[in-house]
């Protein structure tokens, strides 16, 4: 059986479909024609290529893992400040 190849464009539109228009890609794949682990594939490769944030409770779980690192940063260089300010302190007549 040959493999059938379809166009970069059609793949991105059938992803759109998937992550703009919020249809489920077995719903996109009966729709244009193609096997739904195809159009599950290419919208996993378009995330990862484009670093796309999943959808739904993935997207939370993930938004909430980028806050927690940003807030472990601002944590530390709050610490880093608060001593630089102490050792000035200390420095100045």
């Amino acid at each position: 059986m040959a493999r059938k190849h379809y166009r970069e464009e059609f793949k991105r539109s059938a992803v759109q479909l998937v992550l703009q228009q919020g249809l489920s890609p077995v719903t996109v794949a009966r729709d244009l024609g193609v096997d739904p682990a195809s159009v599950r594939y290419w919208v996993k490769q378009l995330r990862l290529r484009e670093g796309l944030s999943p959808t739904g409770e993935g997207a939370v779980q993930a938004e909430l893992r980028q806050l927690r690192q940003e807030n472990a940063r601002l944590r530390m260089e709050r610490e880093i400040l608060k001593k630089a300010a102490a050792f000035f302190a200390r420095e100045s007549p």
